[in-house]
Order: C-alpha cells, then structure tokens, then sequence
C-alpha cells in the first residue's frame, strides 16, 4: 500500500468482537476493535514515510523526535529535531480526529464507546521503525478482509428498505406477460425481436438505451445525448446485468431489461443509483 498519506481520510467501518492480544510490538491488543485501529495505523505507516519526507519535509535522521511528536503531539521552537517533533505532533493531531470518525462508525450514536487513537498510533509507529507484526502491505490487505463485511452490514442496514423494494419489484415483474427470466435472475422482455446474428465473446456491439430506477426516475439515456454507446464484450466495462443480455440479443433487437442489484452496482453508491438498487434498461442494438 505505497500510497501518499492522507490521515484526513475518513474511515469506514461497524462493530466486531474479534480478538488479538499483543500483537503489536508497541501495543497490548484486547479485542477485534482494537486490533482494527492497530492495523489502520501500520497499514499507513509506509506513505507515512513518504508524506513526512516529501510534503512535510522533515529529515528522516530525526525519525526518534518525530515519533515523539506524533506521540505526544505538543509544540516546539523550530530546528530540524523539534520541525520533526512539531510534525509528529500534527499527524498526532490528526490521529485523534481519524479515531472519532472510526468511532462514529464502528459504534454509531453510542457515545459511551470509543476507538483508542493511541493503538492507531502504535500502528504507525510500528511501521515507522519497523518492529510491526507485519508489513504495511500485509495490515492493509488484512484490514482490508476485515473492513469489507463490517462496511457491507452497515450498508444493509442503510439501505435495506432499498433492497427489498427491488426483490417485490422483480417478484411482480417476473409475472407480466412476455417476461423472461434467466437462471441469474435478469428478466427481459422481448419488444422488438432481431433478426441479425447474436454476439460473440470478443464483438463489440453498438447500442440505444435507456436506464432508470424502479420508481421510474430516468438516470442514463443515449438517446437524449443522441449518442449510441459500443459496448467491446472483450472487455466490457458494464454492469454483469449488461453483458449478459447483449450476449443474447441478437442484431436489431430492442428489450426492456430489469437487472437485479447483484447483476448491477451491487452495495456500491453511484450518485443517483443508491445501493442495492433493481436498475431498468431498455437496450436497443444496433450492430
């Protein structure tokens, strides 16, 4: 994870009692959250390095001081030892403020509950000299496994109303007249039938279409822009939902598509499309 340090970054994550002690050579890890807010820290410590080198400028022969100030975060005159103490100190700073935020997520309106900023310190500072439980990488991608299904609960708690809106859609849909379903769980509906030939894995095929939310709100369309979309199957850049019907739409056929979320952007928030949303396509191809 050799990416410039942003600790301003907020940090996204729910509840898990998943437990780790001492895992850390600068921490006594008592639990799942704990151990969060550590790997947060190492898994940052490596752009740490670069950030403190090349946007704060302090000389990386001070490293001592500046974990210092990180550590202690208070303020000194300026002098190569104390301008890396007083940048350990903002980063410090900084740490307390991404510790809310992991708090804020983890624990939701409990305000009695809160994440120890100092473990994420420790994180850092592990990484910094190099005495972690292991590298930045490895914290990142581990933080990474535990991270995803946290953020998944909570995005089904959001938006669960969402989700069961387009699973009562897609159970009255399925009943309409002309309405296909495949064993994925994409339906269609055939409105103009093609008579040209059905695409192979590595065409590209030109298309009209037009895409809107089950409550009927319009959130794409080509024919407003009058502009025809190609879609190259061999690397297709579309949503599962898509691929799989142009792949059965033969040439100069026109469908009304209905993708279920998991064939569409899933928990993913595109703007107007909000998780978990059943997306409605009327797909024309053209060649």
């Amino acid at each position: 994870m050799k990416k410039i340090f942003t600790m301003a970054a907020a940090v996204a994550m729910t509840a898990m009692t998943m437990v780790s002690c001492d895992n850390g050579a600068s921490a006594n890890l008592k639990d799942g959250v704990d151990t969060l807010a550590y790997d947060l820290g190492l898994a940052q410590s490596e752009g740490l390095k670069q950030y403190m080198s090349y946007q704060l400028g302090v000389d990386t022969t001070y490293m001592d001081e500046f974990i210092e100030g990180l550590q202690k975060g208070t303020v000194s005159e300026a002098d190569p030892k104390k301008e890396a103490y007083l940048k350990g100190m903002e980063i410090g700073r900084q740490v307390q403020q991404m510790a809310k935020g992991l708090g804020q997520q983890v624990y939701g309106d409990d305000s009695t509950k809160t994440v120890n900023a100092k473990l994420i310190a420790a994180g850092l500072v592990d990484g910094l000299k190099g005495t972690g439980k292991m590298t930045a990488e490895e914290a990142g991608k581990e933080y990474q496994k535990m991270i995803e299904p946290i953020q998944q609960a909570a995005l089904e708690k959001q938006y669960g109303d969402n989700k069961k809106a387009g699973e009562k859609f897609l159970a009255e849909n399925k009943k309409k007249e002309g309405v296909h379903v495949t064993a994925s769980g994409l339906q269609y509906k055939v409105l103009v039938e093609g008579t040209g030939a059905l695409p192979s894995d590595t065409s590209k095929v030109k298309v009209n279409y037009e895409g809107k939310l089950i409550d009927g709100t319009v959130f794409d369309s080509s024919y407003e822009r009058n502009q025809p979309f190609t879609v190259d199957l061999l690397m297709p850049r579309v949503i599962p939902g898509w691929v799989e019907a142009l792949k059965l739409m033969p040439a100069g056929s026109k469908w009304e598509v209905v993708i279920p979320q998991e064939l569409g952007y899933g928990s993913q928030n595109m703007g107007q499309i909000k998780p978990f949303s059943t997306l409605i396509f009327t797909i024309e191809v053209l060649k």
